[in-house]
């Protein structure tokens, strides 16, 4: 029996590493992301942490000093929120371009599976026909075998 062999298969297996390799970046950027999105999460807290702070300084007792290391650490945690928001931004647009990669990648993936599936259906088309020319001589064979009889 004939054997399917498909001649740009080494290019789908070349499709279907590239793709994975794209998926794996995606994976690494949205860890990335979530990581900053947690850092920033943490940062946030901690503001209102200080905040807290700030405000039970101002209603319990007036230490002016304290009350001063709060309302700057607040304004220092506004900074490193500011600057945790750019880095998030940036990684989203990272994220953005990874998933564009993502799916080209998938895209010329299943255009190659679908080259490979037509393929396939016409060497099974031709299987078909050598089968049936098989069947039609062997027919002919056995029918003008048994005229000559």
């Amino acid at each position: 029996m004939a054997r399917f062999v498909y001649r740009m298969q080494n290019i789908l297996n070349v499709k279907y590493k590239l793709e994975e390799q794209a998926k794996q970046n995606y994976m690494m950027v949205r860890s990335r992301l979530n990581e900053a999105n947690a850092v920033l999460e943490g940062m946030e807290l901690r503001k209102r942490g200080y905040f807290d702070e700030y405000r039970s300084l101002l209603f319990d007792h007036l230490a002016v000093l304290e009350i001063e290391e709060c309302k700057n650490a607040i304004l220092l945690m506004d900074g490193y929120i500011a600057e945790q928001k750019l880095v998030i931004s940036r990684i989203e647009r990272e994220l953005e371009e990874a998933v564009r990669l993502m799916n080209e990648a998938m895209k010329e993936r299943k255009i190659h599976e679908k080259l490979r599936e037509r393929r396939f259906e016409e060497f099974l088309q031709e299987l078909n026909q050598e089968e049936l020319k098989e069947i039609d001589q062997l027919i002919s064979y056995t029918y003008n075998d048994r005229d000559e009889e």
